[in-house]
């Protein structure tokens, strides 16, 4: 690191856990962001000013009024803008010495296997089954942690799907694929606000714990946090070997 970046990140190089070597391993990182609204914008925000080194954002949106009450990473004049590019400009604005990369695009599953084969860490930001389960399905492929989070109306759900630990499970053992889950979105339900920069910002450490070797993630357990109350539930989540999806992987 040049002189301005240890004075960037004088504050995680501080902490013992981190350190030099710690935030080294976050500027060779490469962090790819499925969705670049509510999650993925504090999650991006967080990872960029944190220095992890290489962010690919994924969305095939655009900017609209109605997104910015959540979507932080947004602003009024940058409307119309395809989210992507928005979240790049913001991201490179806190922290230009990291590279960005805008993808505006809804990827498919060959697409997220080429994008999870070149990640260290995935978060995935969506609001569908069918893309989580896709994203799950390629990490899984790839041996590439996932770090989940959902949140609607005043709920939110983070957990860390982590191959690389044996017996960990993946998100389908958690949610089977082909189950009648719903999804409900938040045009129709609505969304408190900071609820979003909660699961967000929490999405964001747990990829920066994993990547830089830190803690305890989250890997077998999903938290789910009841806004109204401001109160987290842990669930223990067990790996299914008859899981469709990761009991065929090593």
């Amino acid at each position: 690191m040049n002189d301005t970046q240890l004075l960037r990140y004088s504050r995680h190089i501080l902490l013992d856990e981190i350190g030099i070597e710690g935030q080294e391993k976050l500027l060779n990182a490469h962090a790819v962001l499925i969705g670049a609204g509510g999650l993925g914008s504090p999650a991006a925000l967080y990872l960029a000013s944190g220095g992890v080194g290489r962010i690919t954002l994924v969305d095939d949106d655009e900017v609209d009024l109605t997104n910015l009450q959540r979507q932080v990473m947004h602003t009024t004049a940058r409307i119309g803008q395809p989210k992507a590019e928005s979240g790049r400009e913001a991201l490179l604005a806190i922290n230009p010495d990291i590279e960005v990369v805008a993808l505006r695009e809804r990827a498919g599953p060959e697409r997220l296997r080429e994008l999870a084969g070149s990640a260290t860490v995935v978060l995935d930001c969506s609001d569908n089954f069918a893309t989580r389960h896709a994203v799950n399905r390629a990490c899984v492929a790839a041996g590439v942690p996932l770090v989940s989070g959902a949140v609607i109306r005043f709920d939110g759900q983070l957990s860390v799907f982590d191959p690389r630990r044996p017996g960990a499970p993946c998100y389908a053992c958690l949610f089977p694929e082909g189950s009648q889950y719903e999804d409900v979105a938040c045009s129709t339900m609505g969304v408190f606000a900071p609820l979003v920069g909660v699961i967000g910002a929490m999405q964001a450490a747990e990829a920066m714990k994993l990547v830089a070797g830190i803690g305890q993630p989250l890997a077998g357990r999903l938290l789910l946090l009841d806004g109204r109350a401001m109160e987290w539930t842990s669930i223990g989540i067990a790996r299914d070997p008859n899981c469709p999806v990761c009991s065929t992987h090593a």
